[in-house]
């Protein structure tokens, strides 16, 4: 055989098999596209174009195989070929399952409002881990002593987590706060002795949240994972609203239910932020020096709280002056009972001591 015929077949063989690449990946990228478009996931989108590149590489290594196999290479140097090509493919691969476990990290994280900092962080990791396991694969196929290098990995890994563990115990609590979706972006909660305020933003680390007086709370996720939290905003945002107004005890108390009602229900009207729908409710309880009435109404959200309040505050107060109905000062009567004989006891002690001083003058 000449050493054209030698070198010839080879290269045709391997530009064969590169062309039929090129063709599968043209049809094979027709076929799942159109069927994307049929679906409503975009999943398929992900793997498409995670596999696009690599096909090409994949018959690239596939005919530099079958061409090295055709020529007669000295031993050694075919068995470095080949080795070459196989931790190729290797890595092509777990490069290629890396892409797609990233894209599903994305996908699902942008599905359930992820934050970025947490979606890239699982992202980062996750190649982290198929890279790093990939590479192990590789280096066993060399020839390469492994055990050596896994255990010092797991030494160094056993390390980093003791002092990560903090970090690493807030990215987990921030990632299930976010699956979960108890707690989103935007939502107006109160913590448990901490405070209250909207959701501004669920990183990796820590939320942040943003207080009415415009400050900003940075709570970490693993503290606000253990907090007893109120949400506002779930499982609806409108909630019920209510004030206390007292009168004296000498009012009659349905007149004065009649006009606290009547006064609501044109606030509910006027002041805006409110649920028309839903007619105020008037709830009646005595107390120490006055005679108690809680006004109930619906706002469409918590931060229309402290305007309404204050806006249902003055206007009952104007109403209830304008009726001639009296709203007393907070006055606490104090009676003291005295019993006979300490009365006399008393008596008694004044009597000596006032014979005492008499005693005292004439000596």
């Amino acid at each position: 055989m000449s050493l054209l015929e030698e070198y010839l077949y080879p290269a045709l063989v391997f530009s064969i098999i590169l062309a039929v690449g090129f063709a599968v990946r043209k049809i094979l990228t027709r076929v799942i596209r159109h069927w994307a478009e049929r679906t409503e996931t975009k999943l398929d989108d992900v793997i498409l174009g995670a596999i696009r590149s690599p096909i090409i590489l994949w018959f690239l290594v596939g005919g530099i195989y079958a061409a090295v196999a055709l020529i007669r290479l000295p031993l050694n140097i075919a068995v470095v070929v080949d080795r070459g090509l196989l931790a190729l493919l290797i890595l092509s691969i777990a490069w290629t399952l890396a892409n797609i476990a990233s894209g599903v990290i994305k996908y699902y994280g942008s599905k359930i409002g992820a934050a970025i900092q947490v979606t890239s962080l699982g992202q980062i990791i996750t190649k982290f881990a198929i890279l790093s396991l990939a590479i192990v694969i590789v280096l066993s196929e060399l020839g390469i002593e492994i055990t050596p290098l896994v255990a010092s990995l797991g030494i160094g890994a056993l390390a980093i987590a003791l002092a990560l563990q903090d970090t690493l115990a807030n990215f987990f609590s921030g990632f299930y706060i976010l699956a979960e979706k108890s707690i989103r972006v935007g939502d107006f909660i109160s913590i448990e002795g901490v405070g209250e305020g909207t959701v501004v933003d669920i990183s990796w680390r820590t939320t942040k949240i943003q207080t009415l007086p415009n400050n900003l709370i940075i709570i970490p996720n693993k503290k606000l994972a253990e907090s007893i939290v109120t949400n506002y905003d779930l499982p609806e945002q409108e909630l019920s609203l209510s004030t206390v107004i007292g009168v004296s005890y000498d009012e009659d108390p349905d007149r004065v239910e009649q006009i606290l009602l009547d006064e609501a229900r044109k606030a509910v009207r006027e002041m805006g932020g409110t649920n028309p729908d839903f007619t105020p409710l008037i709830r009646f309880a005595p107390a120490d020096y006055s005679l108690n009435f809680t006004v109930i109404w619906r706002a469409i959200n918590v931060r229309e709280r402290g305007r309404q309040i204050h806006e249902m505050n003055k206007r009952l107060v104007k109403r209830l002056r304008a009726e001639g109905i009296e709203i007393p000062f907070p006055v606490r009567t104090v009676y003291i009972r005295r019993e006979r004989g300490q009365g006399l006891k008393s008596s008694t002690r004044r009597q000596a001591t006032r014979r005492a001083v008499n005693g005292a003058k004439s000596g």
